[in-house]
């Protein structure tokens, strides 16, 4: 007897299992169908009016309606006169309706300090901190995610005769630089003809950095960036800048063997050969450097803006958190001028990563990560990177480059008033099916699925918040409203995750993305969901409505 009750409980179970049912469109979407329809029917102009009045696309065209007509012909719901109400639904449910514009539509052409840039940390590991390999394969895929920065550590070779990749003081394996170089060339403009900048961490005597300005003017040609003077006063746009690399580093320094500059008058002609070679290689290398890094000489505050002159600094997400403790401002205001790049501290041996806000808030452009990993804060650095067509460069608010009439900028340490109310609704999902095995998340019974959306931003504004879950449901329904205050909404990303609940607490996850809430389009959406590595699924999507309000209405 008891083999039969198990037998008959495994078949009810997967009896379960393969019970797919249509989605239904939820009765908003019927409701917004009726307004619009005339005899059960949506015709062009209909659509036309629907997308500028209740989506929010203002610049919609006739043609972009046809072309949502045209991509809904082979369907058997389609009608020559216009869409029925299924067909609506997979218009609203399907590819050509986004939760954002995937075209570069920023202002391009103000300087590169005005700009957020998607930004990578060792990027040349293809895993841990201490022990992973060395490859042109995570430089290759950084570049082909859209990141604009890519980060190289120079050492000399075991013979000291050539240059190679790798992170020093560790046990990771080397990769020669010209390898990289070649990798950067053949891939630095597939996702974006914005400018890619290389900053190298030097390690290097004057003569092999000689063969470093031979390897990079010899790959790069005319692709290479090379300013008119040694200094610059302001960064060039990317506009000026496109399918340009540039080259950051510390500027070397010439220092003769008796401690004077340059050639000394006393010493034997192969010695000042020797010093005049040497002196050449460190002007030469010197003159392909873009964008010079470092600290102010002498005395000078970290923070000093030299009116002659821009330059990057570099600090460690600890250094960070220390100086905006007392700063804050002054960061700001440096960074109206001049880069100001963050790194993840020492201590991250396993290539994580960490809050990229508070570099954002203080106008940070370059908050380099290690892109090798996955995790929330990668995800949210994604989401932030997803504005502006995903180009790798996103205007910084304007808040943050422009002061008051007593010289007063933006204040990260202050708390701000809401500014803007965002209503999300989750309606439904769909594509697991599809995209997971029918066991992937349970063995004998269908999924039970629950939302979680919330805001990672500056800190008044975070909060992750998550629907009931839906038992046994492949194509759950949840149909639940939230509101997010934002005081911040310009640094603000909404985050989206999928959850398969388990008793246990331990959920299985079931996709996941990041939406830069600047450029949230309203209306009802069709929003993506990605692996955990940040590789879109081909099915799996959520139904969401998005609108903002003013805090008072």
């Amino acid at each position: 007897m008891s083999n039969n009750k198990q037998s008959f409980k495994v078949c009810f179970c997967f009896r379960r299992i393969f019970r797919l049912k249509v989605a239904e469109p939820p009765e908003d979407i019927k409701k917004m169908f009726d307004m619009y329809a005339e005899n059960d029917t949506i015709s062009l102009d209909d659509l036309h009016s629907f997308m500028v009045d209740f989506q929010g696309e203002a610049d919609a065209t006739k043609e972009d309606a046809q072309a949502i007509f045209n991509s809904l012909k082979h369907l058997n719901i389609f009608q020559r006169k216009g869409l029925h109400l299924d067909a609506f639904f997979r218009y609203l449910f399907g590819d050509l309706n986004p939760p954002i514009s995937s075209k570069v539509h920023h202002d391009m052409k103000a300087p590169l300090a005005h700009y957020f840039l998607f930004t990578g940390h060792n990027s040349y590991l293809t895993g841990n901190q201490l022990s992973s390999n060395s490859s042109v394969h995570p430089i290759t895929q950084a570049l082909l995610r859209g990141v604009r920065v890519i980060e190289l550590d120079l050492w000399p070779n075991s013979k000291k005769n050539g240059v190679e990749v790798r992170h020093g003081g560790t046990l990771t394996s080397p990769v020669d630089l010209i390898k990289c170089l070649r990798a950067i060339k053949d891939n630095a403009f597939t996702a974006s003809e914005y400018p890619v900048i290389i900053t190298f961490e030097d390690h290097l005597p004057a003569d092999l950095q000689a063969k470093v300005a031979k390897m990079v003017t010899e790959t790069f040609g005319d692709m290479l960036y090379v300013p008119n003077s040694e200094f610059l006063m302001e960064f060039p746009s990317p506009e000026i800048l496109k399918r340009k690399v540039l080259i950051s580093t510390k500027p070397p320094e010439y220092h003769d063997p008796q401690g004077h500059k340059g050639a000394a008058d006393n010493k034997d002609s192969d010695q000042d050969d020797q010093d005049e070679d040497e002196e050449n290689a460190t002007v030469q290398y010197k003159q392909l450097i873009a964008i010079h890094a470092g600290k102010p000489k002498g005395d000078l505050d970290m923070w000093h803006i030299d009116p002659m002159k821009v330059r990057r600094l570099s600090l460690s997400e600890q250094q960070l958190e220390n100086a905006a403790k007392t700063r804050g401002t002054d960061i700001v205001r440096f960074t109206q001028r001049n880069l100001l790049r963050i790194y993840p501290k020492g201590t991250r041996l396993d290539s994580s990563n960490y809050n990229p806000m508070l570099g954002w808030s203080h106008g940070a452009q370059m908050v380099a990560f290690n892109m090798q990993g996955h995790g929330k804060h990668l995800t949210i650095m994604e989401g932030m990177f997803k504005a502006n067509g995903g180009c790798g460069y996103v205007k910084k608010p304007d808040f943050l480059l422009t002061s008051g009439p007593d010289n007063e900028v933006f204040n990260p340490e202050k708390s701000y008033r809401v500014r803007q109310m965002l209503k999300v609704k989750v309606y439904m999902g769909e594509g697991w099916h599809a995209d997971f095995h029918r066991t992937h998340f349970d063995r004998f019974s269908p999924p039970d699925f629950f939302v979680r959306v919330g805001i990672a931003g500056v800190p008044n504004d975070t909060i992750m918040l998550e629907t009931k879950p839906i038992e046994d449901e492949w194509f759950p329904v949840w149909n639940e409203e939230f509101n997010f205050p934002l005081s911040v909404p310009e640094l603000a990303v909404l985050r989206i995750q999928v959850k398969e609940y388990d008793n246990t607490g331990n959920h299985d996850f079931g996709g996941e993305t990041c939406l830069p809430i600047s450029e949230l389009k309203t209306g009802f959406r069709a929003v993506p969901l990605h692996s955990k590595r940040g590789i879109k699924y081909k099915s799996v999507k959520l139904l969401m409505r998005f609108e903002f309000e003013s805090p008072d209405s």
